[in-house]
């Protein structure tokens, strides 16, 4: 009786040690997940707002609420071809079709309240200010336009430089003995950029049951680079056909890499014409001016003196 006593009270102690050890350790359970860099606060709404781009604070709400206006002003088709043309820009800043027609109208806003404050309210130029206030309205609604085509060249841009690397590493993956959609995954986790975005989406269709030569043709539409539909198309034709992936992929390889040369050969002979002009335009004016100053104010010194 006196033993099981005994061992009753030491286990009573035992867990009364273990649970004071463990109180003494880290303080609060926010404490502990401070040390190892996890941050588990309850944060307020308007911090969680803050921390928010200015974009999504500010601008965001304001193109939703006026998108039914900039729906209105765009007629159906123009409306498919912009959801492409985000598309193929890879929906910068987060943006659907609807919230970037709202876009094109709060920049139309800006751009003509701007020009109507400058003319009309600090220049007091009433007529020209009209004039301005309209031509912003319609410059700021087609802002958005032109920086959407300059989004969607830069990714194209940028996909097309990716091309030849990528290609390089989905290729040493594929003869290493990796399958072809493991080889994929493997790009994407070692590269960054548009393609390897593409790739994601790619292997996520493909995950959700889309079939994979319909995946990679809908990645061709997208990006609309001739390299890459042409990688695509042979990759296509090899399933179809049953011809080993790692064999295509060492022949599109090495296309890639000629058609890189040729591209950097190309530039290379544009580089010559492209200096002309500001050689002839800024710097060969200030040699005339350095060479030639000295000697026309001689001759007109020498002119002067003769005419008196």
């Amino acid at each position: 009786m006196d033993t099981q006593l005994i061992a009753a009270i030491a286990a009573g102690l035992g867990v009364l040690l273990i649970f004071v050890a463990l109180a003494s350790r880290g303080g609060s359970v926010q404490q502990r997940l401070d040390t190892v860099g996890i941050d588990r606060r309850v944060r307020s709404v308007e911090e969680i707002e803050l921390q928010k781009p200015l974009f999504d604070r500010t601008l965001r709400p304001l193109t939703r609420r006026l998108s039914g206006v900039g729906r209105k002003m765009t007629s159906e088709k123009k409306v498919s071809r912009t959801e492409r043309r985000l598309l193929m820009a890879g929906y910068p800043a987060g943006m659907r079709t609807v919230e970037f027609l709202g876009f094109k109208v709060v920049m139309a806003l800006l751009v003509s309240a701007g020009a109507f404050l400058l003319f009309v309210i600090v220049l007091g130029n009433a007529s020209f200010g009209i004039v301005a206030t309209i031509g912003g309205l319609v410059l700021g609604f087609l802002a958005p336009e032109f920086w959407l085509t300059r989004r969607i060249k830069g990714r194209r841009k940028a996909v097309l430089l990716a091309v030849p690397d990528t290609l390089d590493l989905l290729t040493i993956s594929v003869r290493a003995g990796l399958g072809f959609d493991a080889a994929l995954q493997k790009v994407v986790e070692k590269s960054k950029g548009p393609l390897a975005e593409e790739f994601r989406r790619v292997l996520s269709e493909v995950r959700m049951g889309k079939p994979r030569r319909d995946a990679l043709r809908d990645l061709a539409d997208r990006t609309e680079v001739p390299a890459l539909s042409a990688f695509i198309a042979a990759i296509i034709q090899a399933e179809q056909l049953g011809v080993a992936i790692s064999k295509v992929l060492v022949v599109q390889s090495e296309q890639l890499r000629i058609e890189r040369r040729q591209r950097a050969e190309e530039a290379a002979a544009k580089a010559p014409i492209k200096m002309m002009f500001p050689l002839v335009g800024c710097i060969f004016p200030s040699l005339f001016i350095v060479i030639l100053g000295p000697a026309l104010i001689l001759i007109a010194n020498n002119m002067g003196q003769g005419g008196l």
